[in-house]
């Protein structure tokens, strides 16, 4: 059947879906009993939980009512502090597993996180010539590599470490230094917050998984996350970026995180890395770990960076710089080594660090 006026007129089209033009939401087809990773789907909201708002397609968080008609794509997700979830369904129902409108079946949450907002599938959503909608369809094209690009990576002991800000902070930092930066979110869950928040430091293009096909990447393959990494930064450099700030989410021992960060082929494309923690114990651990597979940080920074005895304890038990958020705000990491670690002197009061809960 063809997706009527009305409800195309009342579709909130979520925020992983902002590749897709509108103009694609034609036709409603039956929806298999095991869904693919990618593929979009018109839901109405049941009831809602822990997600009581949804980002959309345009950046505008809009508030979840039973009742609502939503497009959302089917993908996996893993975050220790909120859901675990797979792309699937149970007969016509399903979980939203992030604001962003990924959707599939929760498999576990943390104790603290509600539960989430209950979904019931109308069906996949389909081009007039009733093609199932796929994300893969709508990516980014590889483009030619116009210049060089240096890439700072910022990884993290978890969730709530402090790595998007101690991302925003190294590209307001670049950007004090006169260069043109890019914000690249590179593994994670559909979520838009990060994108802007990179933006809005003044990073002159914002690039995530979404503009690689990818609703989420958890339980993408290695060959998967190597051809994403290799688009987004051509994608950086096409567009006049001297240097590229990537984020990756979660923890060292996420799967897809520790596989990147022990690839020889992706730390050969890194200049430096920063290694965000919440506290000294956690910084001693990730820094070990880290070495353990021959990545050396430039620094430590994030949550621990707050408070000036953490910094001292961190500092002496990793023998690396501990940066608050207003010395990477005016690092210059271009600089030589014995000019860029002379920092400007830490201060009293810490800038407060932005937690990502999305």
């Amino acid at each position: 059947m063809r997706i009527d006026a009305e409800i195309r007129k009342t579709m909130r089209i979520s925020y992983a879906l902002r590749r897709v033009p509108e103009a694609s939401f034609v036709t409603l087809l039956l929806c298999p009993e095991t869904p693919c990773r990618g593929v979009v789907a018109l839901a109405e909201v049941e009831k809602v939980g822990k997600n009581a708002n949804l980002e959309l397609s345009n950046g505008r968080r809009c508030a979840l009512h039973e009742g609502d008609t939503l497009a959302v794509v089917f993908g996996n997700r893993y975050a220790t502090m909120q859901f675990e979830g797979y792309a699937r369904k149970n007969g016509t129902g399903c979980d939203l597993l992030s604001m962003g409108g990924l959707c599939g079946l929760v498999e576990s949450k943390h104790a603290s996180v509600g539960e989430p907002t209950k979904l019931r599938l109308l069906g996949l959503i389909g081009d007039e010539h009733r093609h199932e909608l796929q994300l893969t369809d709508y990516s980014l094209g590889l483009a030619p590599v116009a210049q060089a690009l240096r890439v700072v990576v910022v990884c993290g002991t978890s969730m709530d470490a402090g790595k998007t800000h101690t991302v925003i902070s190294t590209i307001m930092g670049l950007r004090r230094q006169g260069y043109r930066v890019a914000g690249i979110k590179l593994t994670g869950s559909a979520a838009g917050r990060d994108t802007w928040n990179m933006l809005d430091a003044g990073a002159d293009v914002a690039l995530d998984f979404v503009d690689g096909g990818f609703p989420s990447t958890y339980l993408c393959t290695s060959e998967e996350l190597h051809s994403l990494h290799h688009l987004l930064l051509s994608h950086a450099a096409a567009q006049g970026a001297e240097w590229a700030v990537i984020e990756i989410a979660d923890g060292l021992l996420q799967p897809e995180t520790a596989a990147l960060l022990q690839s020889p082929r992706f730390c050969s494309t890194v200049d430096h890395f920063l290694f965000a923690a919440g506290e000294p114990m956690a910084a001693l651990g990730g820094v070990s770990m880290l070495r353990s597979w021959n990545v050396e940080p430039l620094a430590i920074s994030g949550v621990v960076s707050m408070s000036l005895l953490s910094i001292r304890e961190a500092e002496e038990a990793t023998k690396l710089r501990c940066l608050t958020a207003d010395q990477l705000q005016n690092a210059d990491l271009s600089a030589p080594e014995e000019v860029r670690v002379n920092f400007p002197p830490q201060k009293t009061q810490h800038a407060s660090w932005m937690v990502n809960r999305a």
